[in-house]
């Protein structure tokens, strides 16, 4: 889910970026934007582990609280379904 831009928004930005950095520097960004990506997605992953070994150590079951979780959003969403389509 990329913020809900479409093709052509996409295709707007990449000719602004073209525009103002210049066809040559947009490997370079294009690389560093790899890179802080992949750093914010191991960060994630490594608080995700920390928290589940966390809950671990405590005794806490984190898949029936994911379930209860999932029971309640899906709860939610079809509440706001039905609320939309009365609307």
């Amino acid at each position: 889910m990329l913020l809900f831009i479409s093709g052509p928004e996409i295709l707007f930005i990449g000719l602004i970026v073209l525009l103002v950095f210049g066809a040559d520097k947009i490997p370079e960004i294009s690389k560093g934007l790899g890179k802080g990506i992949r750093v914010v997605k191991d960060a994630t992953e490594e608080v995700k582990s920390e928290i589940k070994k966390s809950a671990k150590t405590k005794g806490v079951d984190t898949e029936s609280l994911k379930k209860d979780i999932d029971s309640v959003k899906d709860s939610i969403e079809d509440l706001g379904g039905s609320i939309k389509r009365n609307l």
